[in-house]
Order: structure tokens, then sequence, then C-alpha cells
């Protein structure tokens, strides 16, 4: 008998030392993943587009598609391929940080530029016959995976970099967690999104309640704003997170002049203001950040359309 309560005190032991690890593991999962805020919403305000035009019955279908696909990449290859540099190549892992981040920057400065001079695109895209719907839905789908693949290799890259030294499988089950988390989240937010004018207008058509048709008015008028400020906050935390993962990476690699003249300025700014000092030191941290992405992306954008062209010269 005092072998069986024995056992059963190990058994107890084990399952809070379990416990205890599983709490840890969605810990770090959960600040690994609030580290790559850029990407998720830069993923989340980018989705949308890729379901306009199409009738609403195949919205959600379409959005459930791309979730499908977003998961598969972060699973079934970002995730071992994560594994695999920490383990055996972790000095790749700055390098790769400071791509990603140079992405973000290229993509919020291209934004930007498009607002200021609308004229600033891409290459323009070559016309063909007419195609089906599902051949467009298709092309769609295909177009917003390779999107998502992009951001999911930042995001995972960053959630890596964000998580203390464990072992494998710990990082294993916590970057699964964070790849699980954030799709779940971008793709539900992306389904809410575009299925709020659809809600709105039943609830405008259909509310038994003068304030239900009221609230369904609202959302139909207020969504085109609502997308616009998703878009600025994206931008925004573009630049942020894509400026701060640079100074960051280059303090690591030994140059730190930019990251401390910065952290310099904003704790001075805080210091004189006296009130709210850590809000106030965050907040000019990350606006100095996001002017550094700026200038950054705005110095990329020239040689990546220059490639681009080169490249379609090449192909043509």
């Amino acid at each position: 008998m005092s072998g069986l309560i024995a056992l059963l005190d190990d058994v107890a032991a084990l399952a809070k030392v379990a416990a205890a690890s599983l709490d840890d593991v969605v810990a770090q999962a959960g600040k690994a993943g609030a580290k790559a805020a850029g990407a998720v919403i830069d993923d989340a305000a980018v989705t949308p587009k890729y379901v306009q035009g199409f009738e609403a019955s195949r919205e959600l279908p379409i959005v459930w598609r791309i979730a499908k696909g977003s998961i598969k990449n972060k699973l079934l290859i970002l995730l071992p391929v994560a594994l695999l540099l920490a383990s055996f190549a972790p000095w790749m892992i700055p390098p790769l940080l400071m791509l990603g981040g140079a992405y973000l920057c290229f993509e919020g400065a291209e934004k930007i530029l498009h607002v200021f001079f609308p004229s600033h695109h891409g290459p323009e895209e070559e016309t063909g016959p007419p195609v089906t719907a599902a051949h467009l839905e298709e092309a769609k789908v295909s177009g917003a995976i390779k999107t998502d693949f992009i951001l999911s290799a930042e995001i995972m890259t960053i959630a890596l970099a964000a998580l203390p030294p464990n072992s494998v499988v710990f990082q294993a089950v916590a970057l699964a967690l964070v790849a699980v988390g954030i799709t779940v989240l971008v793709y539900g937010s992306v389904a809410l999104i575009v299925k709020a004018d659809d809600v709105g207008l039943h609830l405008a058509k259909e509310g038994s309640l003068s304030a239900t048709r009221a609230l369904g008015r609202g959302i139909v008028t207020w969504m085109p704003a609502f997308m616009k400020l998703l878009t600025i906050v994206g931008t925004a935390a573009m630049l942020w997170v894509g400026g701060s993962i640079i100074l960051h990476s280059l303090e690591e690699l030994g140059v730190g002049g930019p990251a401390h003249l910065i952290h310099g300025i904003a704790a001075g700014v805080a210091h004189a203001l006296g009130v709210a000092q850590g809000f106030v030191e965050w907040l000019v941290t990350a606006t100095l950040d996001g002017i550094f992405g700026l200038v950054l992306g705005l110095a990329i954008v020239p040689v990546v359309t220059r490639a681009t062209a080169l490249v379609h010269r090449l192909k043509s």
C-alpha cells in the first residue's frame, strides 16, 4: 500500500512539473508571438484584399483556404527550418532577422510612397484573356499563400529569436503554439472583417430594434474608414518593428551606436517630461525606430524597383 501511495505521489509530482512546463511554454510562446506584432498586423491588413471582387458566399471559403495554406507553411516548412537553424546554425538568425526587418521597412515605405505618389507602383501585371471565377479564385488564393509565406517566415524567425535557450522539444512546442495562435488570430480577424459589411447590412434591414438597425448602418458606414485605419496601423507597425529588428540585430553584431543613441534620446525626453516615463520612453523609442525604418525602406525601394525591372527585361 505504501508503495502505491509513493507511486501516486511521484505521478502527482510529475504532473505538477508537466503543468508548470506547459504554463512556461504557453507564456514564452505568448511573449514570442507578441514580438512579431508588426508582421501579424500587416498580415491581417493585407489579406482582406484577396477576397475583394468575389461573391459573398465565396469569401469565407477563400479565407479558410488561405488559413489552411498558412498553417501548413508554418508547421510543415518554417517550423522544421527554424529548429534546424536554432540547433545547427544559430549565427544565421540575426542576419535572417535583419532580412525580414528590411522587408518590413521596404513594404512600409512602399505603401507610404504609393499614398503620396499614386503613380509609384511595381511592374504592371501582364494582360491576358478573361479568366473564369474559379481560375481567378485559384490565382488569388495562391498569391495570398505566397505572401503569407514571407510574412510567416518573419513571424517564426522573430518568435524563435525571442524564445530563451531551451530544449528542442520546448522550442518546437512554443513555435507550434505561436504558429497556431497567430494563424487563428489573423484569419479569425480577417473573417470578421470581410463579413462585417454583410452583418451590418443584415442588421440594418432585419434588426427588430431601432438601435440594432442603427448599429448595422453604422457598421456599413464606418467599415471603409476602419479598413483605412487598419492599413495605417499596419504600415506604422511594419516600420516600427522592422526598424527595431534592424537596430537590435546590429547591436548584437557589435554595432550598437544607433540603438544607444535612440535609447538615450528616449530616456532624456521621458526624464524631461517627468510623467508616465515608462510609456513616454517606449513611445519615443518606437517612433524613432519607425523613422529609422522609414529612411531605410526609402533607400531600399529604388534598389528593389530597379532589380525587378531588370528581371522583367531579362524575362521578355
